[in-house]
């Protein structure tokens, strides 16, 4: 079940009644899903978000390769290589990273969004392929909470030679150029 609701807000409610269990139980076993490194949580960001959701959180697979849906996969292995780059940053002594999404209860949403320090400095918009135009959310929410960076992240598009940092508004950007310049 996990496995199809990746990349999705996850409701406990809802997954304890198909499978008939109470939601405590559904919350223990997801964070022991977690403590053995089958995946991970996000929580949205609500710090100057008006009207914010701000109790149920995203699941993400650790080993994304099993996803069938190309969307859910693509948001799911973008999700890891950030993960994996927020561990680096903050054991590094970089600063105080964390991840979260975006969320509000008119159901705009940006699926990441990366603090440095307790300040939102990062947020990104996963898409697989380039048939689509700038997320009006991905701008909605630069606007808002100022932001340093709001990326697009395409994965289906070949890598370019710029910096994805030395841009402050809101942009397209291949993922695979994005990818490499995280640690």
């Amino acid at each position: 079940i996990l496995k199809e609701e990746t990349t999705s807000q996850l409701n406990y409610s809802k997954l304890a009644a198909k499978i008939q269990i109470s939601d405590q139980t559904v919350k223990k076993w997801v964070n022991m899903l977690e403590n053995f490194y089958y995946g991970f949580t996000i929580r949205p960001w609500h710090k100057n978000i008006t009207r914010s959701i701000i109790k149920e959180p995203k699941f993400y697979l650790s080993d994304w390769s099993n996803i069938q849906d190309i969307g859910k996969k693509s948001e799911n292995f973008i999700a890891c290589h950030l993960k994996k780059a927020i561990n680096f940053w903050n054991e590094s002594g970089n600063g105080e990273y964390g991840m979260y999404y975006l969320r509000d209860k008119e159901k705009r949403e940006v699926d990441f969004a990366i603090t440095k320090n307790d300040k939102l400095w990062l947020i990104a918009e996963v898409k697989h392929s380039n048939n689509s135009s700038l997320s009006k959310n991905l701008e909605y929410f630069q606007k808002l909470t100022n932001a340093e960076h709001a990326f697009q992240l395409i994965l289906d598009i070949p890598p370019k030679n710029i910096n994805c940092f030395d841009f402050r508004r809101p942009i397209k950007i291949p993922a695979k150029t994005f990818l490499s310049q995280l640690p």
